[in-house]
């Protein structure tokens, strides 16, 4: 098949999170498969200062709102993968891809609403007549609607895949502050109020709609777990599914991981007991390998937990533990662990910061990882952590769910602890459960630990998931 990638982000090019890594690691997967892939993505700033890359076809001109809008395409290769991107200096020449660092840009709206009809301009442009367009959350959820308004006929047998990374981010902008799309008078009538939500016109117009892990799927088909767009869902139902994110070993594989002080396989753990050493010193914990270490990566924002982690900190610091967290985010939860970290010197690292380095002593040196999360789509660091044998400890929600088995639940398969209800308590008790079966189970923790490390999530199984949904979508429009 030919599929073009829509997408705002891709790992090694531009990136603010998981969904870079997914549209890096699922083109390459189906190519390797023998499909036809290319991908388009913004010419940000970065990527224009680090490759200064010459145009691969003739500048382009779309009109909209008495306005012209003439860009270039450039072309560069990611491991096979053909990456064009859309060259408009006015939208993308800029520090940041959505944001300055603090605010999001205001036009964020128009500038992907633009990007969106140029990724197709630039199909057309190359002459890349897809059987697939592959749009990814709400930064391309437009693309649906443009191919079905695009009079021309080139998409008339293209049908579109829209994948939901996160749904909670949906792109609800003021119509009026969007100049490009004005011409198009049939959205006049999809407005909320005067807004329009993109990831609802996603919703709307895909020939499929896939979320990032079967359980996520089904929490977006339900009241609470649709982030209030149940009625677009449910009149959709047919249509959505999930598929499971893989996780990239190459990046992520203790026996080769050149960032962590030793590596280790599941086969040899010599090298975990020394990354842990690493990790408590480069924290200034006291170094004692009998006391677990419970690590946390993460943005610091609601979603992530933080919500009924906070209230639990003194009573889980009472126990025989250390607990590190490293991230960046709300100011508020920031200042909250600086308090603990003040009163718990011997027992609390928080780390405001993120390195690519640090993340990894993280997952190596712990002997769990903390994921409350309030919602997770489908989630990395958990696959992370089985790999490196550090015990997920986790809420049973979205993709969470889809790849961490209890050891309530399932003893002999277990990798890792899970709880229900989003609450301080649950939370607590679950992790009081985790550090009991550390301190008196150890034979079956290593057990557990090693066949944590033997559990695999690959891009090539989701790859062989994507091929079957987009045939599914070819089939039955």
């Amino acid at each position: 098949m030919k599929i073009l990638f829509v997408v705002s982000e891709v790992e090694d090019l531009a990136k603010t999170g998981g969904l870079a890594d997914v549209a890096k690691s699922l083109p390459i997967s189906l190519i390797a498969m023998g499909h036809d892939v290319r991908i388009v993505k913004p010419y940000y700033k970065s990527l224009a200062d680090k490759y200064d890359l010459d145009d691969c076809c003739p500048r382009q001109q779309l009109y909209a709102h008495k306005r012209r809008y003439e860009f270039g395409v450039k072309a560069l290769s990611l491991e096979k993968v053909p990456v064009y991107c859309v060259d408009y200096p006015e939208y993308f020449n800029r520090q940041g891809l959505y944001s300055d660092g603090y605010h999001a840009y205001g036009d964020n709206a128009e500038r992907f609403a633009f990007f969106s009809a140029a990724a197709l301009q630039a199909a057309k442009a190359l002459d890349f007549h897809p059987d697939i367009v592959h749009c990814n959350d709400w930064h391309t959820a437009m693309v649906p609607f443009l191919m079905q308004a695009d009079n021309s006929g080139y998409f008339q047998h293209t049908k579109s895949v829209l994948t939901i990374h996160n749904g909670a981010f949906q792109g609800t902008h003021e119509f009026a502050d969007i100049p490009f799309l004005q011409p198009y008078e049939q959205l006049q009538q999809q407005l909320d109020g005067n807004a329009l939500n993109y990831l609802r016109m996603g919703i709307r117009y895909a020939t499929r709609i896939n979320a990032v892990s079967p359980n996520y799927a089904q929490e977006l088909l339900t009241p609470l777990g649709s982030h209030n767009l149940y009625n677009e869902f449910q009149a959709r139902r047919s249509a959505v599914s999930g598929i499971l994110n893989g996780c990239d070993y190459q990046q992520w594989d203790p026996a080769t991981d050149p960032y962590i002080p030793a590596n280790y396989t599941s086969d040899n753990l010599d090298g975990k007991a020394q990354c842990k050493q690493a990790l408590q010193q480069e924290c200034g914990l006291p170094a004692n390998d009998s006391v677990p270490v419970i690590g946390m990566v993460c943005r610091l924002t609601e979603q992530k937990g933080f919500g009924y982690i906070l209230p639990i900190m003194a009573n889980l610091l009472q126990h025989n533990v250390q607990l590190v967290i490293v991230g960046t985010g709300d100011p508020s939860i920031a200042d909250a662990l600086k308090t603990h970290r003040d009163q718990h010197p011997d027992k609390f690292r928080f780390i405001e910061d993120f390195s690519v380095k640090l993340a990894h002593l993280v997952e190596a040196g712990s002997d769990f990882f903390l994921m409350p999360s309030l919602f997770e789509p489908c989630g990395l660091n958990q696959m992370y952590s089985l790999a490196y044998g550090t015990l997920p400890v986790v809420r049973a929600v979205g993709g969470l769910k889809d790849t961490v088995l209890d050891l309530h639940s399932a003893p002999e398969y277990a990798t890792g602890f899970m709880f229900e209800h989003p609450d301080s308590t649950a939370l607590l008790n679950c992790l009081r459960r985790a550090l009991l079966f550390y301190h008196e189970y150890p034979d079956l923790f290593a057990a557990m630990r090693i066949r944590a490390m033997n559990t695999r999530f690959t891009w090539q199984d989701a790859a062989v998931d994507y091929e079957r949904l987009y045939t599914e979508a070819q089939a039955n429009g």
